[in-house]
C-alpha cells in the first residue's frame, strides 16, 4: 500500500514529562499548568520540538487547568489565564515552524487521571467541559477528549465539545491488563460507540500500556471511524493517586525510541491512522516514528483526506 492510499496522523507526545526534565523547578500537582506561569517559553520550546520531529498536530499544555484541579491544587482565578497561555504557546510553536499543524484543545479528566470513581456527577462534568471548550474554542482546530476512563466522563466532554462545531476526536484510557475495557472496568467498545452516536469522529486510546493499546486496537477497528492510539511509558500509571505528582511512577526501560516505534507501527498494520505519545514519549520518540512510518511507505498528515478526493 503506498503513502497516497494510506495517510497516518502523527500525534505529539508527552507534553508534562518532557518539560520536567527540561525544568530546573520541582514537580506539583498542577505541574503543566504551573510552567505556564513560570516558564512559558520552555511550553512553546516543547511544542515546537514535537513538530520538527514530525508531529502534525499538537495538543494544548491545559491538562492540569481544569475548574477542579486549580481549585484543589492551586487558584480558581487562575482558569481564564492559563487558558490564553496554553493557545498562546501552541499557536507560537506553529507560527515558528511555518508547517502544517493542527491545535488540538486539551479535554481533560476534571478531576484526576486514572481514577473513575472521582469523576463528578454528569451536570457537573458538562459544565465544566463547556467552559474549557468555550475558552479554547476559537484557538483550536479540533477537540481532543483525552484519558477518560468512565463512559459518561467521556460523553460529557464529547457533548461539550461537539457544540463547538470543531471535529472531537476522544481517546480513552484503558486497563493495563485488558486494553477491552477502560479503567473504570466498562466494555471499551460499548464507550466508544456512545461518544461516536454523540458525534465524535475519532476514537482512541491513550495514557494506557503499549500492550492494552495493541488490544484496543482490534475493538475500535469495528467502529467505522478513525481509530488510533497513543501510549505511555509507566509500567502502572493506575498507581498514581488523585493529586499526586508523576514523580511517584516509575518509567519502563523497555521503551526507548525504537522501541516505542514498534509498538505504535503494530497499531497502524492494525489499522490505527492516528498515533503518537503520551507520558514519557518524547521528541526522539515521534521522530523515530516519523520515520519509521516514512520508510514503511506512509505519508504523514496533519489530517486525514479520503484517498479518492
Amino acid at each position: 500500500m503506498s503513502g497516497d492510499e494510506h495517510q497516518v496522523v502523527l500525534l505529539d507526545g508527552g507534553m508534562g514529562q518532557e518539560l520536567r526534565r527540561r525544568s530546573q523547578r520541582p514537580a506539583t500537582p498542577l505541574w503543566s499548568a504551573q510552567v505556564m506561569l513560570d516558564e512559558p517559553d520552555l511550553v512553546t520550546a516543547v511544542h515546537r520540538d514535537f513538530i520538527d520531529a514530525g508531529a502534525r498536530i499538537i495538543t494544548t499544555n491545559n491538562y492540569s487547568a481544569t475548574p477542579q484541579r486549580l481549585a484543589r491544587d492551586g487558584d480558581p482565578a487562575l482558569f481564564a489565564p492559563l487558558q490564553a497561555a496554553t493557545l498562546d504557546a501552541a499557536r507560537q510553536a506553529r507560527e515558528q515552524s511555518g508547517q502544517a499543524v493542527r491545535i488540538a484543545g486539551c479535554l481533560p479528566p476534571l478531576v484526576a487521571s486514572y481514577h473513575p470513581e472521582v469523576v463528578p456527577d454528569d451536570a457537573t462534568c458538562l459544565r465544566d467541559y463547556r467552559r474549557l471548550v468555550q475558552v479554547q474554542a476559537e484557538g483550536v482546530d479540533l477537540f481532543l477528549c483525552e484519558t477518560m476512563s468512565l463512559a459518561r466522563e467521556a460523553l460529557a466532554a464529547t457533548r461539550a465539545a461537539v457544540e463547538s462545531h470543531r471535529p472531537v476526536w476522544v481517546a480513552f484510557s484503558v486497563d493495563d491488563t485488558d486494553g477491552t475495557r477502560l479503567r473504570s472496568g466498562e466494555p471499551l467498545a460499548e464507550a466508544a460507540r456512545a461518544v461516536v452516536a454523540a458525534g465524535a469522529e475519532a476514537v482512541l486510546v491513550n495514557c494506557s500500556v503499549p500492550e492494552a493499546v495493541t488490544t484496543a486496537m482490534d475493538v475500535l477497528a469495528d467502529l467505522g471511524v478513525p481509530f488510533g492510539g497513543y501510549a505511555n511509558g509507566f509500567t502502572a500509571a493506575a498507581d498514581l493517586p488523585p493529586g499526586g505528582t508523576v514523580e511517584a511512577l516509575e518509567t519502563r526501560q523497555d521503551l526507548d525510541p525504537a522501541g516505542y516505534a514498534e509498538h505504535a507501527c503494530r497499531w497502524v498494520e492494525q489499522g490505527a491512522t492516528i498515533v503518537g505519545g503520551c507520558c514519557e514519549v518524547s521528541p526522539a520518540h515521534i521522530a523515530a516514528l516519523a520515520e519509521r512510518l516514512t520508510a514503511e511507505g506512509y505519508h504523514v498528515v496533519s489530517s486525514l483526506v479520503p484517498a479518492d478526493s
